[in-house]
């Protein structure tokens, strides 16, 4: 798409099955990357601190010149910068796959199950979905300039939503009121219910700010942390974790796709007027947690709207100021205005392309053959299973079995992606490097101590500017070029 960078970065949930209690997710999570790095050797591990809390060895690049490590205990997976739609559905699918593959390859699949998901239902705790898009540093990021994009996303999730069975408890749902966090239960009023029993967003419980610098508790709806990741001088990249992880391709890549035309209009000055969101949080929880699937938000103006008209203003502006310019441009509107109309209608229509309606479908479905309420803590069990990624037990699996799964990547995409990178990025020339430092890398061995271990030149690779020992730094602060040329150049005499 026209001037995007795109990526995404995914935290796993870890499911251990009962019959193997001594094993904590963690235990597993780190077994898996040892494994991914030490023996798959489909990458290379980190042998420098990169922060307080990765220490080397903490993780690494791929190949495919994204990143695999361990965040607060959990499994994350970084895609490497795309240009495309198809490229970052691709990766963000290679991510899935390399450590399904990995789980496999260890023997542990009948163990643990790796989880796409954002909750987890026995401790309510969350884990992100972050989503990254290169925008111009004249983008005007500021309150008043970012106003019409927290409007979007608040209500995007009617096709974005992954879906949950419940809600978040009172403990675990907050909310800022005049600069404090509050549990949102204690300010009264709103149209929240503590016992809903299903709900179209996994993350919107846990979104308590609309602008926050940081990324753990004070979760934003936009994330104000300035990190570039390129050249500072003309990039910023927006970053946001209010985003729930997508199972359909289609989900994702509209997700992806319709968020980076926003900013386009934001950032050509052609954005709709009079959309702003009295209280955006508020609003966020409201339509994620409205069982009747009105999502009437409260609009600055006194105005009331639903979130689909509000869709339907935005996309209008993309019609008449982005058709035309690329072939994925056009695919988004046209998808972007399809979904919104099928929204107005039965939920069932959108399933195999909209997480949320898939899981409740499935939900409905099991419910009204076995007799059940939403109290059944079977139905817990089986939202988690909707997002297993072993495909012999997934629900999402059985739904693409079935034929009821619109595709957006084909496997061997996939495949390809798990490997390699796009060539049309810097990620490019990063895999090279990854490439090399594997080649001229002893095998692993056993030390005498039983742990396996790795002897790597030493180097330090960071997403715009790596190291190998015995060269001078090499800065690749340009995320839409390549380096490749550059990058075997600077290599011939490391």
């Amino acid at each position: 798409m026209l001037n995007r960078i795109f990526g995404l970065e995914t935290e796993y949930g870890l499911l251990v099955h009962q019959d193997r209690p001594d094993h904590s997710p963690t235990w597993f999570a780190h077994k898996i990357r040892d494994h991914l790095f030490n023996v798959r050797r489909q990458g290379v591990l980190d042998v420098h601190h990169r922060g307080h809390d990765e220490p080397p060895g903490n993780g690494g690049f791929l190949t495919n010149a994204g990143r695999v490590y361990l965040d607060m205990g959990h499994l994350e997976y970084a895609s490497p910068e795309c240009h495309s739609l198809t490229d970052v559905i691709a990766a963000d699918r290679a991510g899935d796959t390399i450590l399904q593959d990995t789980i496999e390859d260890l023997g542990f699949a009948d163990q643990v199950s790796l989880i796409k998901n954002n909750v987890d239902h026995e401790t309510d705790a969350t884990f992100g979905s972050h989503e990254n898009y290169l925008v111009s540093r004249r983008f005007p990021f500021t309150r008043r300039g970012l106003a019409p994009l927290v409007t979007f996303l608040v209500t995007r999730q009617i096709f974005t939503g992954s879906g949950r069975v419940g809600s978040a408890g009172p403990q675990d749902a907050w909310i800022q009121r005049d600069r404090l966090i509050v549990p949102r239960m204690s300010i009264g009023g709103g149209r929240l219910d503590p016992a809903a029993p299903f709900q179209i967003s996994q993350r919107a419980d846990h979104i308590v700010n609309d602008f926050f610098e940081w990324v753990q508790q004070n979760r934003a709806i936009v994330n104000t942390r300035d990190e570039p990741l390129a050249d500072p001088n003309q990039y910023r990249r927006i970053h946001l974790l209010l985003g729930d992880s997508n199972m359909a391709e289609y989900a994702a890549a509209l997700k992806m796709g319709t968020t980076g035309l926003i900013l386009q209009l934001i950032e050509e000055g052609h954005i709709p007027d009079d959309l702003e969101i009295d209280e955006p949080v508020e609003a966020l929880q409201e339509i994620s947690q409205d069982q009747d699937r009105q999502w009437i938000v409260q609009l600055r103006s006194g105005k009331t709207m639903s979130a689909i008209d509000v869709q339907e203003q935005f996309v209008e502006a993309a019609r008449q100021h982005c058709r035309g310019q690329d072939e994925e441009t056009d695919w988004v509107i046209d998808q972007w205005s399809g979904v919104l109309q099928d929204l107005r209608g039965e939920y069932a229509n959108l399933v195999g392309r909209v997480d949320w309606a898939s899981k409740l479908w499935l939900l409905e479905s099991f419910r009204e053959a076995e007799k059940v309420d939403w109290t059944d803590p079977i139905l817990k069990s089986l939202d988690l299973e909707y997002h297993n990624l072993n495909a012999g037990k997934g629900l999402y699996f059985g739904l693409l079995d079935e034929g009821r799964v619109t595709r957006v990547t084909t496997d061997k995409a996939i495949e390809l992606a798990a490997a390699h990178p796009p060539r049309n990025t810097r990620a490019y020339g990063r895999g090279e490097l990854v490439r090399h430092l594997l080649r001229n890398a002893p095998p692993s061995h056993e030390s005498d101590s039983g742990q396996e271990e790795r002897f790597f030149p030493p180097y330090v690779i960071n997403w715009s500017i790596f190291q190998v020992r015995g060269q001078s730094p090499f800065p690749m602060p340009d995320p839409f070029k390549t380096y490749v040329q550059e990058v075997h150049a600077h290599l011939e005499g490391a």
